[in-house]
């Protein structure tokens, strides 16, 4: 398997309870709370090892909750290289009512990494020359000086090292806008801000997809389309994966575990058919799970073989 690291510049703990219902100014008595690593990157060095693979998680780590999350990825037997960071790691908090099923998640902003503690963090990503893919995954906090993204592409350019990018926002746009991109796997809410489009309908995903292939900006774009899976576009495919209805759970992770098997599949040197179905698979099967669980590798295996059956590779 080729080497894979993964940076979260605004990693989490998250911590994910139930109450009965969500009523303003009560006194809600929620469960014993669940902890679990958080943050874009993170989580897919997680579903990485869930499914069998290895990876490298590369992510500032302030306080006592910074202290908590490296504990909690190295009880799951992730390889962590944490930088440090004067602010405390963020912490989020996701609460389900079970009665209806509805999930409240409540996102803190995280920490703004000095122009200091960034180099910390580009120090880290260098002992890794050998890597073959960089996932870069996750939100940034507002604030930050310099761009620390284009920092970590230009690094990762200067050594071929393939750029997988998951994120929103201006981070995905100062990324596109660069260019030089492996993969990316916008939604199509953010294909069209990344186009110039207004609103993308369906049929036009393709052709905007490959819009930012043909100017170079990524070589390969994954759309996510939620429960109708995936459109894959690259210079000579343009397919739709499509996964089997399931009970939806949580979101928490969904796109995470998409981009972990992805990237798996991908150092393993399957191709980007065969990825995409595995991404589409473990994309559908976190969101079977409750919390921040992400997903689960036989509910995976299963998953991908019924994709298998109904996107056959030949």
């Amino acid at each position: 398997m080729q080497k894979i690291v993964t940076i979260t510049a605004n990693p989490a703990l998250d911590c994910a309870s139930t109450t009965p219902r969500i009523i303003a100014e009560a006194k809600l008595r929620c469960t014993d709370p669940v902890f679990e690593p958080g943050g874009g990157g993170i989580n897919v060095s997680r579903a990485i090892k869930k499914l069998g693979g290895d990876s490298v998680a590369i992510y500032p780590a302030g306080g006592s909750t910074g202290e908590h999350l490296t504990q909690l990825l190295e009880q799951e037997g992730i390889t962590c290289q944490p930088s440090t960071c004067a602010t405390w790691t963020r912490q989020n908090l996701n609460v389900v009512t079970p009665n209806d099923n509805a999930q409240y998640r409540f996102i803190m902003p995280g920490a703004s990494l000095s122009a200091d503690e960034q180099q910390q963090l580009l120090a880290q990503l260098a002992q890794h020359q050998d890597a073959d893919y960089c996932v870069i995954s996750g939100s940034l906090a507002e604030g930050m000086p310099g761009d620390l993204v284009a920092d970590i592409v230009n690094y990762c350019q200067s050594q071929q090292i393939k750029v997988i990018f998951d994120a929103s926002g201006p981070a995905l746009e100062k990324a596109v806008a660069q260019g030089g991109l492996y993969l990316i796997k916008p939604n199509a809410n953010e294909l069209a801000l990344l186009t110039g489009s207004e609103l993308i309908v369906p049929e036009e995903l393709e052709q905007k997809a490959r819009e930012i292939i043909n100017q170079g900006k990524a070589e390969v774009v994954l759309v996510s389309l939620g429960p109708q899976g995936a459109l894959l576009v690259s210079n000579d495919i343009c397919e739709q994966i499509v996964p089997p209805r399931v009970k939806k759970n949580s979101t928490v992770g969904a796109g995470d575990s998409m981009v972990g098997a992805v990237s798996m599949a991908l150092a393993q040197g399957k191709n980007l058919r065969e990825a995409a179905r595995l991404g589409v698979a473990a994309g559908t099967a976190a969101t079977m799970n409750h919390g921040t669980q992400l997903c689960n590798a036989d509910d995976v295996a299963n998953l991908y073989q019924w994709i298998l059956s109904k996107h056959p590779l030949v």
